[in-house]
C-alpha cells in the first residue's frame, strides 16, 4: 500500500527544492554580465552548475545504492541549496560567483538521489510513472520560482532573488528532515561487477547521450543566452521572469503528460524525435525574432519539448532496472547529460564572443535537427512504448 502522505510531502518538498535552485535562473546571465563578464566568461559561470553533476551525479548514486541511504543524500541537497543562494548573493566579484554557482550544482547532482528515492514508494512497474509525477513538480517549482522571482527581481532588484532562493529553501531543508525513508536491505548484494554492468548498458547509454543534447540546448538558451538576448530586445526583469515560466509551464504540462498520453498514442520513439525537432527549430529562429511576444511563442514550444523529451528520456533510464541499481542508473544518466549543461552555455559563449549570439542560436537549432535523426537511429525496432524498448537486451 502506498505511503500518500508520505508522497505528498515529498511532492512540496520536490517543489521547494527547484524553487530555490530556479529562483535566480532568468536573471542569471545578465546579472554576470553586469559584473563585467563576456560571453565566454558568462558560459563559463553558468556551464560550472553542469560540471560539478557531470563529477558527482554516478558516485552518489552508486554510494547511495551501496549503502541503501537516500534521506540523508536529500538532506545534504537542501543544505547546498541553501548555503550557495545566500553565497552568491553575498559574492562580490566573478571567482566567488563561479565557486557559489559551481556548489548549486552539487546541490542539483542530488538530484540523482531525489527520484530514486521517490520511486521506492511505488512497485518496480511503476518506475516510468512515478517519473513522470516528481518531473511534473519538479518543473512546478521551476515554474513557480521564476514567476515569483520576476516579482520580486522587478521591485527589488534581480540580486534579491538570491535571498529568496535561499530563504525558501530554508523551508525545504526543515521538510526533508522529516520525510520517510523506506528501507529496502540492498546494501549487501550490489557489487561492483554489477555497478559496471549497469554502465555498459547500450540502451542506457543511447538515452543518455540524447539527454546531453536535451540540456546543451536548455542551457545554452533558456538558461543561458536567450535572457541575454532578450535584454537586447528591451526585456524587463519581469519580461525575463515571465520568458523562463513560458518555457517550463508548457514543460509541467508535457511532463504530466508524456508518458500517459502521447507516448501511449504515437510511442516513445516518434514522440521524442518530434521533440527534438521543435527544439531545433524553436531554437533556430530566436536571432530572426524583434518581438518578446514572438519570443515568447518560441519559448512555449521549445518548453514543451524539451519538457515532453526529458521526461520520457528520464522515465526510460531506470524501466526495469533492478530497485537496488536504480540509482547507479539514474546517476549514469543524469551524469551524462549534465556535460550538456556544461557544454551548451560554454560552447554557445566560446562561440558569440568570436562570431556573435547568433551564430550560438543557429549551433543549438542544428543540433536539435541532429538529434531527431539520432534519436531515429536509436530507437528504431523499439517499439510503441517505453517497456519494450528497455526491456531490449
Amino acid at each position: 500500500m502506498r505511503n500518500s502522505r508520505g508522497i505528498c510531502v515529498y511532492c512540496i518538498l520536490t517543489t521547494l527544492y527547484w524553487f530555490s535552485l530556479y529562483t535566480y535562473m532568468p536573471f542569471f546571465s545578465p546579472y554576470v554580465q553586469s559584473l563585467g563578464a563576456s560571453h565566454f566568461m558568462i558560459g563559463v559561470i553558468v556551464g560550472s552548475y553542469g560540471i560539478t553533476q557531470l563529477l558527482l551525479r554516478i558516485p552518489l548514486g552508486i554510494i547511495s545504492d551501496r549503502y541503501d541511504r537516500r534521506k540523508l543524500f536529500v538532506i545534504a541537497g537542501m543544505v547546498l541549496t541553501v548555503v550557495s543562494s545566500f553565497g552568491l548573493w553575498a559574492s562580490p566579484a566573478l571567482l566567488s560567483v563561479l565557486f557559489f554557482r559551481a556548489l548549486s550544482g552539487v546541490a542539483a547532482a542530488t538530484w540523482v538521489i531525489f527520484t530514486v528515492f521517490f520511486s521506492s514508494y511505488y512497485a518496480q512497474e511503476e518506475a516510468a510513472s512515478s517519473i513522470s509525477l516528481i518531473n511534473t513538480f519538479c518543473y512546478l517549482g521551476q515554474l513557480m520560482a521564476v514567476f515569483v522571482g520576476g516579482l520580486v527581481a522587478s521591485r527589488f532588484g534581480p540580486r534579491s532573488t538570491f535571498l529568496l532562493a535561499g530563504a525558501v529553501g530554508l523551508v525545504g531543508l526543515i521538510i526533508s528532515l522529516f520525510i520517510a525513508e523506506s528501507k529496502n536491505g540492498y546494501s549487501q548484494s550490489l557489487k561492483p561487477g554489477d555497478l559496471l554492468e549497469v554502465g555498459r548498458k547500450k540502451e542506457l547509454l543511447h538515452i543518455s547521450i540524447l539527454g546531453i543534447f536535451v540540456s546543451f540546448i536548455s542551457f545554452a538558451t533558456v538558461f543561458g543566452f536567450t535572457p541575454v538576448y532578450a535584454k537586447s530586445i528591451g526585456a524587463t526583469n519581469f519580461n525575463l521572469g515571465m520568458l523562463t515560466a513560458f518555457t517550463l509551464l508548457p514543460g509541467v504540462i508535457a511532463a504530466a503528460l508524456g508518458s500517459v498520453v502521447f507516448a501511449k498514442r504515437f510511442g516513445e520513439a516518434r514522440t521524442i524525435i518530434a521533440g527534438f525537432a521543435l527544439i531545433g527549430l524553436s531554437s533556430l529562429v530566436i536571432p530572426s525574432i524583434t518581438s518578446l511576444k514572438w519570443l515568447y511563442l518560441a519559448q512555449i514550444s521549445g518548453g514543451f519539448s524539451k519538457g515532453l523529451t526529458m521526461s520520457l528520456l528520464m522515465g526510460l533510464s531506470i524501466k526495469n532496472v533492478e530497485p537496488e541499481k536504480r540509482a547507479t542508473a539514474m546517476g549514469v544518466f543524469q551524469a551524462v547529460y549534465a556535460l550538456g549543461i556544461f557544454a551548451g552555455p560554454f560552447v554557445v559563449g566560446l562561440i558569440s564572443d568570436a562570431l556573435g549570439l547568433s551564430w550560438g542560436f543557429w549551433l543549438t537549432g542544428v543540433i536539435g535537427l541532429f538529434s531527431a535523426f539520432l534519436s531515429a537511429h536509436f530507437l528504431r525496432g523499439s517499439g510503441p512504448n517505453i517497456r519494450t524498448f528497455a526491456a531490449e537486451k
